[in-house]
C-alpha cells in the first residue's frame, strides 16, 4: 500500500541548487494521493472540538475547504491583500527576499470559535503566524495547525511552538 509521500514528486535543484523542491500538486493529481492527504488532516482534527477550519490562499483552499465540508464546519479564507469584498483585518510578514500581506474578513472569525488552520506546507512559518495573529485579534482561539508536508530544516515548527502543530509528512532537511 502506498504512503502519502509516494504521491510527492520531489525535484532537485529547484529554485536554486542544493534545494529539494517537494511538489504537493503531485498528491492532487492522484485521486488516491487526493484522498489520502485529505483523509490524513481529518485524521489530525478526530475528536477535536473546533468551530471553523481557516486555509490560506491558495493551496490551503484545496485541503482546507473538503476537510470543512467532510466535517460539516464552515470555512474562512485568508487571501493576498486586496482580494477579498468586505472590511478586513491585514497582517504583514517577512518572507525570505522582502515583506507579503494577508487579510481576512473582519467578521470572517467571531469571539470565541476554536479555529483549526489547514494549509499544504509548512516551512519557516511567517506565514502561519500572520494566520494565527488575524485569528487571534478577531478573538477566535487557534486549537490546531494541519498541514501536509513540513521541511523541518526551516524551523517552524519552533516558531510556532505555543500552537498545537501536525503535518501527515515530515521532511527533515529544507
Amino acid at each position: 500500500m502506498k504512503k502519502l509521500e509516494d504521491y510527492v514528486v520531489s525535484i532537485p535543484d529547484f529554485p536554486e541548487p542544493g534545494i529539494i523542491f517537494r511538489d504537493v500538486t503531485s498528491i492532487l493529481q492522484d485521486a488516491d494521493g487526493l484522498a489520502m492527504a485529505i483523509d490524513s488532516i481529518r485524521e489530525m482534527v478526530k475528536n477535536l472540538d473546533y468551530d471553523v477550519v481557516v486555509g490560506p490562499e491558495s493551496r490551503g483552499f484545496i485541503f482546507g475547504v473538503p476537510v470543512a465540508y467532510a466535517e460539516h464546519k464552515s470555512f474562512v479564507p485568508i487571501r493576498k491583500k486586496g482580494k477579498l469584498p468586505r472590511e478586513t483585518i491585514t497582517a504583514k510578514y517577512d518572507l525570505e527576499y522582502g515583506t507579503a500581506e494577508i487579510e481576512i474578513h473582519k467578521d470572517g472569525i467571531k469571539p470565541g470559535q476554536k479555529v483549526v488552520v489547514v494549509d499544504d506546507l509548512i516551512a519557516t512559518g511567517g506565514t502561519t503566524e500572520a494566520i494565527a495573529g488575524l485569528i487571534e485579534q478577531l478573538g477566535g482561539k487557534v486549537v490546531k495547525l494541519c498541514f501536509v508536508m513540513e521541511l523541518a530544516g526551516l524551523k517552524g515548527r519552533e516558531r510556532l511552538a505555543g500552537y498545537d502543530v501536525e503535518s501527515a509528512i515530515i521532511y527533515e532537511g529544507k
